[in-house]
């Protein structure tokens, strides 16, 4: 088959009116070729619902992410807590922190860059990352506060 100078082949229009992907501009601004292959080009992103300021944009910058700061800081002290070796307590507070971003991300109507995904996702996100910590904190050993017996029975199945 011989190379065609505009750039179309089998299956692919030269059309300026076609619909399909813009391989480059041409001169006058219209589309060099098309191809149906992938029929859309992403142009941007949505932002996820909730993800505007949490406060005015007059308000200062650490002002307008306050459900981020809040969960970033209570996950920082927890993890200080773990270095100090208060190791049970500060991943409660870890765990703490996650399931408070998940209540943030449910009840505050604008949260910032603590919305990443759609509400529902975020939500499930940060609510079983933060309940899966906490309980195993609640199990660290030794003395664990909580017992599960089948919960004990995998880890140590999957450790040996």
């Amino acid at each position: 088959m011989p190379a065609d100078p505009a750039g179309t082949g089998p299956g692919e229009s030269g059309e300026p009116g076609a619909k399909g992907v813009v391989s480059a501009p041409g001169p006058e601004g219209e589309p060099v070729r098309t191809s149906r292959r992938f029929p859309r080009v992403t142009r941007d992103t949505a932002r996820p619902e909730g993800g505007g300021r949490a406060a005015a944009g007059d308000a200062p910058a650490p002002a307008r992410q306050w459900p981020l700061l809040t969960v970033l800081v209570l996950t920082g002290v927890g993890l200080l807590l773990v270095a100090l070796d208060v190791t049970r307590v500060g991943l409660l507070v870890i765990g703490a922190a996650l399931m408070a971003g998940a209540v943030m991300r449910w009840w505050v109507r604008s949260v910032g860059m603590l919305a990443v995904r759609s509400r529902f996702t975020d939500m499930l996100t940060y609510g079983v990352l933060g309940v899966v910590i906490t309980l195993l904190a609640l199990m660290v050993q030794p003395n664990p506060w909580l017992e599960i017996p089948f919960l004990e029975d995998l880890v140590h199945f999957t450790v040996r």
